[in-house]
């Protein structure tokens, strides 16, 4: 049994500093709690020897998952980048210098691709493969910045990189939620899958899919869990069995 590399982005709520925000205290509360992939750390249980990379900061202020450069990161367009300027409906959520969003990249985003991409060397030094896993979750509604506005029909999610997502995943994938009675999307409503960049589109040995969830199948309308919660918790347990 291979061990898996559990990459967690999205499941903190802690803001490191309120000072930059233009939005009351509440509101800038409600969109965090909106924005988060909440129980993700708990849904995506990992085993001896499984690594966990979780950033332990809300996204909406420093989204891990984004490319660093504007430039390359289609989220951008919607101020929605590495350091988020605006909410998801394009309400001004916070301004930044040119310094400070450094400092927000130096301090928090780069630590954590530094220990994503320490992780990834040390499976391939291990056991010549790393297996990464990205762990999220989605609402049944589109976010109004959301690059997909299709009707959010899917129980689950897997996104997929034509170059590190391996077809028996996919194709295991697809087996593995339609014998349980789930509806699965590939590639909607979010596509792709992360991988560090020093392993980006290179190094065929580092392998990973994202898996998402829809949230009602596991929380209630007020975010607390839901009656589903240890039932969905069981079966992407069995997912990631399945993976390793």
């Amino acid at each position: 049994m291979t061990n898996l590399i559990l990459h967690i982005p999205h499941a903190s709520l802690r803001i490191p500093d309120y000072s930059q925000y233009l939005l009351p205290r509440d509101a800038l509360q409600a969109e965090a709690l909106y924005l988060t992939d909440l129980y993700t750390d708990e849904l995506f249980a990992a085993m001896p020897g499984d690594v966990v990379i979780e950033a332990d900061f809300c996204r909406i202020y420093c989204d891990v998952e984004r490319f660093k450069t504007d430039a390359l990161e289609p989220m951008s367009k919607f101020g929605m980048g590495a350091a988020y300027l605006r909410c998801d409906d394009g309400r001004e959520l916070r301004r930044l210098t040119l310094e400070q969003r450094d400092e927000i990249l130096r301090d928090y985003y780069e630590p954590h691709h530094v220990k994503l991409a320490d992780a990834v060397d040390a499976a391939l030094a291990r056991v010549g493969e790393a297996r990464i896993v990205d762990c999220h979750s989605f609402p049944d509604t589109p976010l109004q910045c959301s690059l997909y506005q299709g009707d959010v029909k899917f129980d689950f999610n897997i996104g997929t990189d034509a170059f590190h997502t391996p077809t028996e995943w996919i194709d295991a994938s697809v087996r593995f939620f339609t014998d349980r009675g789930f509806r699965l999307g590939i590639d909607e409503p979010y596509s792709g899958s992360i991988v560090p960049m020093k392993h980006y589109q290179n190094d065929t040995r580092v392998k990973s899919i994202m898996l998402e969830v829809n949230r009602n199948l596991y929380m209630n309308n007020d975010c607390s869990r839901g009656p589903g919660f240890l039932e969905i918790k069981d079966v992407i347990n069995e997912f990631l069995i399945m993976l390793r």
